[in-house]
């Protein structure tokens, strides 16, 4: 789990990736592209809840299948602690079946422009 912040973030994101290599890449790129966030991440959903009950993210950026505690059930114990949270899933499963759980859906392999546009949804909604 890591963090990395310019000074005095309004906005804070959480990525929750179990796949190590996959979520270094997608913590570079989300710190490259939002420099002025605060960005944490975790490894799978409980070190996940346990970072958002820490420092409550504004948006939660999760994979769905993870070791622990997947990403539905984390989702579902950080709407009991902070409603108003903005989720985005990645995920390879059938969006159908989780659509109701999450802001948005994006589909693996993730297409980063999709991501962003999801990211500034969530953004304009907060």
């Amino acid at each position: 789990m890591t963090s990395t912040s310019k000074s005095n973030p309004s906005i804070s994101i959480l990525l929750v990736e179990d796949d190590e290599a996959i979520l270094e890449i997608q913590a570079s790129i989300l710190t490259a592209k939002y420099p002025d966030v605060m960005h944490y991440t975790a490894a799978n959903g409980r070190l996940g809840l346990d970072l958002f009950k820490t420092h409550t993210p504004d948006i939660v950026i999760s994979d769905i299948n993870m070791p622990e505690m997947c990403g539905v059930q984390m989702s579902n114990k950080i709407r009991a602690i902070k409603p108003d949270t903005k989720f985005i899933a990645l995920t390879g499963k059938d969006s159908d079946e989780i659509l109701f759980e999450f802001d948005h859906i994006i589909a693996k392999p993730v297409v980063f422009e999709d991501l962003f546009a999801a990211i500034e949804k969530c953004l304009g909604r907060i």
